[in-house]
């Protein structure tokens, strides 16, 4: 029974994400993302931890998707953070010409 509890909120947590962020329009998207990184931290802490709690294989593959996606979602949310403040750089920043060359 719980293991159903749990894949209903898996499928629950992944609809409503889906649609809050369908529905950013896209020039606010790079700036929510870089100022919520934080909150991709949080949640890979509570996947990791929903992991370390697993007891059915079930629960096992789910919790190990969660600190996939999860991982994917933080070091995606850096990357694009990244790409967006060189964007903005100044153009003798030695940082901006530094990864440019890269």
């Amino acid at each position: 029974m719980m293991d159903l509890l749990y894949l209903y909120i898996f499928l629950l947590a992944a609809f409503v994400g889906y649609e809050v962020i369908s529905r950013v329009p896209v020039i606010l998207h790079t700036p929510l993302m870089s100022g919520s990184n934080f909150v991709h931290g949080v949640v890979l802490v509570g996947s990791m931890w929903a992991l370390a709690h697993a007891e059915t294989p079930l629960q096992l593959v789910l919790g190990f998707l969660a600190v996939l996606l999860g991982a994917a979602n933080a070091a995606g949310g850096y990357v694009v953070t990244e790409r967006m403040l060189g964007m903005f750089a100044a153009k003798g920043d030695a940082r901006a010409v530094t990864r440019k060359e890269a």
